[in-house]
């Protein structure tokens, strides 16, 4: 049985809770004990009493222990690969890449470890010297999503220990055996008792107790825009620092005069890879009118043809869907989106695979208007709309008509019309000819409005989550 992580040590849970492969519901991957409020008090009290040592700890350490960490996951990222792919349902082979990018992401915060930031000015006064220091937070609760279960962990747990804090993390149930093994690797790697710990259990349980703790100074949150507006209501009452990632309905524009083979490969990609369980994920595809009659009939055609199937086998394009849960959400959504009015070109149907699963085909609307449900809400699944714009002021305007604010897409050949859609669009993250959903580990990650709140992930940018500025003066 998998077991949490607390002071340097595997910890027995309460109630045991089975691991279930998505692609074969008859596949039980392990069972993990579930932690309860005490122990999620536990794994806090060893992280504060750590702070005291590890944000002291020299910067070469944190690196080499961080890069450690790095090293195996790479060289294990086959293996961790297939476990992702089993337990959460993506295809092998984004398995393997999603590991191999969480290795990439130690190895670049071990290099930022050794990279400190500060300033030496002078002052406009005679006589004094100015030092400006970035310091640990302190203890960091991070709470991670099911969807991205080595990588979304690995860009939040790497740079809060580069930085000198110490880690509380409470990954999502559906996905214990790859948080586990993340742990059992940071376990050997030469981080000090404390300085990591891992909670394995429910977030209305483990979650509140991190929320509701004075002693962790910062949250570093990703999951539904819902669930982050509970963490802001209850952490920012005492005025934890918060950093939120939530939702997205991000836009593609295809414009009149885009390359249609472009444009195809940039909304197959965005919308359904990943069986569409992305938060940057292309869900509103805006296409002007000119080219919507031609687009329309290749894209369905794609669509239709994309293989759905068990996460491990080689000709699997599109995996299961995450859980019974999520496919009936995605289910939901199909049954509003013709109550709409829309027209259900392709997909949306249950499918019957060699093993027991949650298969649905990837499901593609048109006739869609912007003021539909299914062009406003997360759908967070194989599910995408295409929606009509006169002209390119026309979609940017649609583009923009969201409560969300991540990711935004642009397929154009025009370099006038990529300049003002990277200018004009409200997203954190602009896309031309390429699709919505895919980024670098080594720059920013974040969005506006309801996506996101507080510092960006990612990147050299992660320091201003983890740190705090102290701005020092002195005399002669």
């Amino acid at each position: 049985m998998k077991t949490s992580f607390i002071n340097g040590k595997f910890v027995e849970g309460g109630d045991a809770r089975a691991n279930i492969n998505p692609s074969d519901t008859d596949d039980v991957i392990d069972q993990f004990g579930e932690a309860d409020a005490l122990m999620a008090t536990r794994a806090v009290d060893a992280a504060a009493e750590s702070f005291r040592t590890w944000s002291q700890t020299s910067i070469q350490r944190r690196a080499d222990a961080l890069d450690s960490v790095g090293t195996e996951l790479l060289a294990r990222k086959e293996e961790l690969g297939r476990l992702l792919s089993r337990e959460q349902g993506k295809i092998l082979q984004e398995g393997i890449a999603e590991v191999d990018r969480a290795g990439r992401i130690f190895k670049f915060f071990a290099g930022e470890a050794v990279r400190p930031a500060g300033v030496h000015a002078a002052s406009v006064r005679d006589g004094v010297e100015i030092h400006v220091t970035s310091e640990p937070l302190g203890v960091v609760g991070i709470i991670s999503p099911w969807n991205f279960p080595m990588a979304i962990p690995a860009w939040k747990i790497a740079p809060a220990l580069a930085y000198g804090n110490t880690v509380v993390f409470k990954p999502a149930e559906l996905v214990p055996s790859s948080a586990w093994a993340l742990a059992e690797i940071i376990s050997r790697s030469g981080f000090p008792p404390g300085a990591f710990n891992l909670v394995l259990g429910a977030g209305r349980v483990v979650g509140n107790a991190m929320l509701t703790d004075p002693r962790v100074t910062g949250i570093s949150f990703t999951g539904s825009t819902g669930v982050g507006a509970r963490v802001m209501e209850t952490a920012g009452r005492r005025f934890a620092k918060l950093q939120l990632e939530m939702g997205g309905k991000n836009p593609l524009v295809v414009l009149d005069d885009a390359d249609l083979e472009v444009a195809l490969n940039c909304a197959i990609q965005g919308s359904f890879y990943s069986t569409g369980q992305r938060c940057t994920a292309s869900s509103r595809i805006i296409c002007t009118k000119g080219i919507y009659p031609t687009f329309r009939k290749a894209l369905a055609e794609r669509v239709a043809a994309l293989r759905v199937g068990h996460a491990l086998h080689g000709d699997t394009q599109i995996g299961p869907v995450v859980d019974k849960s999520q496919l009936d959400s995605n289910l939901r959504y199909l049954s509003v989106g013709r109550a709409e009015g829309a027209t259900l070109v392709c997909g949306g149907e249950l499918l019957a695979k060699e093993t027991r699963g949650f298969f649905m085909s990837p499901a593609l609307f048109a006739d869609v208007t912007n003021d539909m449900r299914i062009a406003r809400e997360e759908i967070f699944g194989p599910v995408s709309c295409l929606i009509v714009a006169d002209d390119f002021e026309h979609a940017i305007q649609i583009a923009n008509d969201t409560d969300f604010g991540l990711s935004a897409g642009i397929c154009t050949t025009s370099l006038r019309y990529a300049t003002r859609f990277r200018r004009e669009v409200k997203a954190g993250m602009v896309m031309v000819n390429v699709p919505t959903a895919g980024v670098d580990y080594h720059v920013p990650f974040g969005g506006t409005k309801a996506s996101s709140y507080g510092a960006r992930e990612q990147g050299s940018f992660a320091r201003h989550f983890f740190t705090s500025t102290k701005t020092s003066y002195s005399g002669w």
